[in-house]
């Protein structure tokens, strides 16, 4: 029963992102976004996410995962009210941000207590299941709802199982011991600040991004100093899975911001169709990460990046007149199935070897890798002039994905 609770949890992580994807178009003409101002939207809740996983993770070694987790799902369902009931776009993409930071509470907590309760790997293929089809779910959902109710309702609908799963875990999960220690405010606030800033700066001003990446260089070297650092170097034992897990995030967040709007955009889907389409796709990645837990075998995970490349570049076709049969149920089925292998086969790799007091960290490491990834390339990739270039950038990232796997 904690796995399906804790499994909730980031299922809700998940749909916060793909939801909104489907209603980009209602909420631009709502609010009058700009197209830089619509990416916002997703990039708001993406980086913040991720900038502030490492934190998360940390804070819940230090003072309980259960503790921590609840604080974050708390603050993740007023966040997602605050977005419903938003007035203009300055108040959703600042709402969006504090859903960001309750995520990136809960996201690390969640997997730190599943990695301390299942030991093993047991419970991965649940985890990966419920990580992919959160993203499919959500454009299908996101699509009713939007037609159904208005773009609000995508935020709406969080609220009450936000609810569900804090009570769920109050009675269902036992408090976990903190291991004590401090934060590393100052690696902390480098890190945001410096994420932050190299993000905004590659859609807006390299100035940015130049600070951006010095914050990070100071970063670095705070963390070297550091008598308590947020990334203690006991942790590069792990940096090739995390590297490939960036990677994968960039690949994960372009195809779920890309595909309902080549959808709606281009083919003229309704919200509602576009969600529906997505249908193969979650049962796919629901499927190959419940095998991918099972099976064993290095070569797992190179074929399941191979069948996410061939799948995203039959997509970057993208004809104008094309229709679903045809042109994106054989490309979606193939990248559900590497979706789900990749997913499961990486966060598995991040956690091998790690021990339980640094459980929080791992599960705020990969969560951050993957967010980040995906908030940095969605910046460069919205730069490209078609869904199809997008879609082969992708194809292009995962087969240098297949290089770097074999050495893992």
């Amino acid at each position: 029963m904690p796995l399906i609770v804790l499994a909730t949890a980031q299922f809700l992580v998940v749909l916060s992102t793909s939801i909104v994807n489907v209603a980009l178009p209602a909420i631009r003409t709502g609010l009058g976004l700009s197209a830089a101002g619509l990416s916002w939207v997703i990039n708001a809740y993406v980086l913040v996410f991720g900038a502030l996983l490492l934190l998360g993770g940390r804070a819940g070694d230090v003072y309980g995962l259960r503790r921590v987790f609840l604080i974050g799902i708390g603050l993740f369902a007023i966040a997602s009210l605050a977005a419903a009931i938003a007035p203009g776009d300055a108040t959703l993409i600042t709402a969006r941000a504090l859903q960001g930071l309750g995520a990136a509470l809960l996201a690390p907590t969640a997997l730190g207590l599943v990695l301390t309760l299942y030991p093993g790997g047991r419970a991965l293929g649940v985890w990966g299941a419920v990580s992919g089809a959160g993203g499919a779910a959500g454009v299908l959902l996101g699509g009713l709802l939007t037609d159904l109710y208005g773009w609000r309702s995508v935020f709406a609908v969080l609220v009450p199982f936000a609810l569900a799963a804090l009570l769920a875990t109050w009675r269902l999960v036992e408090p976990t011991p903190p291991r004590g220690g401090q934060l590393d405010v100052p690696g902390a606030v480098t890190v945001t600040a410096g994420l932050v800033a190299l993000t905004y700066g590659l859609t807006s001003s390299w100035p940015a991004a130049l600070v951006g990446v010095a914050l990070l260089a100071a970063f670095a070297v705070l963390q070297r100093r550091s008598r308590d650092p947020l990334l203690p170097s006991r942790m590069a034992r792990v940096a090739l899975p995390n590297t490939l897990m960036a990677m994968l995030g960039a690949v994960w967040l372009g195809l779920f911001y890309f595909l309902p709007l080549y959808q709606q955009r281009t083919l003229g889907y309704t919200p509602m169709e576009a969600g529906l389409t997505q249908l193969p796709l979650a049962l796919m990645i629901t499927i190959s990460s419940w095998a991918a837990a099972r099976l064993r075998g290095r070569a797992i995970l190179p074929a399941g990046l191979l069948a996410l490349a061939a799948g995203l570049a039959w997509l970057a076709r993208t004809p104008a007149h094309g229709t679903f049969l045809i042109d994106m149920l054989g490309p979606t089925l193939l990248i559900g199935a590497g979706l789900g292998v990749a997913f499961v086969r990486i966060t598995a790799l991040s956690s091998a070897g790690v021990p339980a007091e640094d459980s929080g960290l791992a599960g705020g490491l990969v969560n951050a890798a993957r967010q980040v990834g995906g908030a940095v390339a969605l910046s460069a990739l919205t730069l490209l002039p078609t869904y199809g270039g997008a879609f082969l950038a992708c194809a292009v990232i995962t087969l240098l994905m297949i290089g770097k796997a074999k050495l893992s």
